[in-house]
C-alpha cells in the first residue's frame, strides 16, 4: 500500500493505492468518523487476488479538498468527487464499495452513473429511499437517526466531541475497532477544521434530487447490532434493487463492520466481485457516462 495524491477541480484527495496497475479497479469509500484507513484489511485481500484498489480520504477528510461551507458537502458534490477521482485515475468502469456515509455516496453514484459501475457493495447503509421511507413509518429508525439532527449544531458538536482528549469521539468507536486505528482517526479529525468538515456532511441539507432503483449487481451487508441503521430499512433496501441482489446479515456485529469482522467482509466482497464481472484488465481511459434517463 502506498499513498497517492489525486488532483481534481474540487481539490487534491489523499488516497491509499495498492495492487497491480493493470488489475480490475475497485474504489473504496469510507464514512464518519474514519478515513481510507478503514479498508486496510479489505485492500490486502483484494490486492492478493490481483485487484487494483484505491481508497481516498473523501471531501473534508483530505486537507487539500476541504471547503468551509456546509452546502459544499451536498450529495451531488460528493458524487461528482467519485466521478472526478475515477476519471483522473483513468477508470472507465470500476467496482464501488462504501461504508456508512461512503455507502450513501455509493448508492447515489450507482443511481446517477450506472454505466460506470461494474458492481456495488454497500456496508451498513440502507438504500436512501428505504431509509427515507422508514424514517416516516418506523419509530425505531427515527430514534436511531436522532443523532444526525443533534450533530448539525455548530460549533457545539465539535467542542463536545473533542473535549477531554476527544473522549466522546473515541467512545463512538465503542471499542470495536483496533486501538491503533481509533488513535489515527482521532489524530486526523483533531486537526484544525477537520472535524467541522466531516460534520458538514450532516449539515449540508437534503439531497438536491431524487434517487431511484439500482440496476447494477449489488451486495448489501448489514449487521444486527448496528446502532445507526435498524432492521426495517435494511430489509426494505431490496425493494430498491432491480439488478442482481445479495443481502447478508452479520449477527452480533456492530456498525464498524470493515474493522470488526474484516475477514468475513473481505470474503463476501471477493465472492461478489467474482460472481459479477469476469476478472481481467479494464481499459484505463475515461469514457462517456451511460446515464440513467
Amino acid at each position: 500500500m502506498t499513498e497517492l495524491s489525486i488532483s481534481t477541480a474540487a481539490g487534491v484527495f489523499d488516497a491509499i493505492v495498492a495492487g497491480p496497475p493493470e488489475g480490475r479497479p475497485v474504489l473504496l469509500l469510507h464514512g464518519f468518523p474514519q478515513t481510507g484507513r478503514v479498508w486496510q484489511r479489505q485492500i490486502a485481500a483484494l490486492t492478493a487476488h490481483g485487484y487494483r484498489v484505491v481508497a481516498p480520504d473523501q471531501r473534508g477528510y483530505s486537507p487539500g479538498a476541504r471547503p468551509e461551507r456546509p452546502e459544499d458537502y451536498r450529495i451531488s458534490a460528493l458524487v461528482h468527487d467519485v466521478v472526478a477521482i475515477t476519471e483522473e485515475l483513468g477508470w472507465a468502469t470500476f467496482d464501488l464499495v462504501g461504508h456508512d456515509w461512503g455507502g450513501a455516496v455509493a448508492w447515489w453514484t450507482a443511481d446517477a452513473h450506472p454505466g460506470r459501475i461494474r458492481t456495488l457493495t454497500i456496508v451498513s447503509t440502507p438504500h436512501p429511499g428505504a431509509l427515507a421511507s422508514t424514517l416516516r413509518t418506523d419509530q425505531d429508525q427515527r430514534e436511531r437517526s436522532r443523532y444526525m439532527i443533534d450533530w448539525r449544531e455548530t460549533p457545539a458538536t465539535e467542542e463536545r466531541m473533542l473535549a477531554g482528549d476527544a473522549k466522546e469521539l473515541r467512545a463512538a468507536y465503542a471499542g470495536k475497532i483496533p486501538q491503533a486505528s481509533a488513535e489515527a482517526y482521532v489524530r486526523h479529525l483533531s486537526q484544525p477544521g477537520a472535524l467541522t468538515a466531516a460534520l458538514n456532511w450532516y449539515r449540508a441539507g437534503r439531497p438536491d434530487g431524487v434517487i431511484g432503483s439500482i440496476d447494477v449487481p449489488t451486495l448489501y451487508v448489514w449487521s444486527t447490532e448496528d446502532s445507526a441503521f435498524g432492521p426495517a430499512a435494511a430489509q426494505e433496501t431490496g425493494q430498491w434493487i432491480n439488478g442482481p441482489y445479495r443481502f447478508e446479515t452479520l449477527q452480533g456485529v456492530s456498525h464498524w463492520v470493515p474493522e470488526e469482522t474484516p475477514e468475513t467482509l473481505s470474503r463476501l466482497l471477493l465472492e461478489h466481485l467474482r460472481t459479477h464481472g469476469e476478472y481481467g484488465t479494464t481499459a484505463h481511459t475515461p469514457s462517456m457516462d451511460s446515464q440513467k434517463r
